[in-house]
């Protein structure tokens, strides 16, 4: 018997075409899954579709229009007739700043990404679960979420938007054979980072017990059990991912 075993399933991970996105469909696409990279940038995708090879496939998507999201949905489900499991993975980081120096485009930013996106694609994906009695959705939230970053105000605020709509949702949905879980990694080495300073990235990294920054492949073994048939009774839950920094 092969534990996480994915054969058969079909998934898509929102902003996979680099770092954390990317090694979870490289993980998924290990375990058996037909992997759907959507992503923003549609060149991106397709070159990690490509890499990935056989049925694998690019899915260019803005998460921030739901009528882009509902059509993105619906392509999958005609080609495919199933859609078993979906990662909201997209996000940005936003400005490094104290919120008096946050714009009001800036805070719009990470709302639309951050958060709308997870709602909008929650919503688009759930009623076909539920016709099929079966679905897996991981929300990629942060450890901003649950203590909140100093300088990062948009981005920990969408964050614990994240983690309370998680609960929300695995409630909801609890009897219906669709679990949604969570992940909040403290910081990872990824390009995300590199619209953080380097005094903001010590920051982070200095609160992690185990003295340094995690990967992407770390965080991606987290989500490959939360998107599996063996995660039969988790549900609304927010694991972190950070090396000790949280333990609640």
């Amino acid at each position: 018997m092969s534990y996480f075993d994915l054969s058969n399933q079909v998934a898509v991970v929102t902003g996979a075409a680099t770092g954390i996105g990317e090694a979870i469909a490289r993980r998924f696409a290990a375990a058996g899954a037909t992997v759907g990279i959507a992503d923003l940038d549609a060149a991106g995708a397709e070159a990690v579709a490509s890499s990935l090879g056989g049925a694998h496939f690019a899915l260019p998507l803005d998460v921030t229009s739901a009528a882009n999201v509902n059509a993105a949905v619906a392509s999958v489900i005609e080609r495919f007739g199933r859609l078993d499991i979906w990662v909201n993975n997209a996000g940005i980081g936003g400005k490094a700043a104290p919120i008096v120096q946050q714009t009001d485009e800036d805070w719009q930013r990470n709302i639309a990404i951050n958060l709308t996106g997870v709602f909008n694609c929650c919503r688009a994906v759930i009623p076909h679960m539920r016709e099929r009695k079966y679905g897996r959705i991981v929300n990629i939230a942060s450890i901003a979420g649950k203590e909140g970053n100093p300088n990062m105000v948009p981005y920990s605020a969408t964050k614990a938007g994240v983690i309370g709509m998680t609960k929300s949702l695995g409630k909801e949905y609890a009897t219906e054979g669709i679990c949604v879980n969570a992940v909040a990694p403290a910081v990872v080495r990824t390009k995300i980072l590199e619209q953080l300073t380097e005094q903001q990235i010590s920051y982070m990294t200095a609160k992690i017990p185990m003295g340094r920054t995690g990967s992407t492949e770390e965080i991606a073994a987290v989500v490959h059990f939360l998107s599996s048939p063996d995660c039969s009774f988790v549900t609304g839950q927010c694991y972190d991912a950070s090396g000790g920094r949280a333990t609640y």
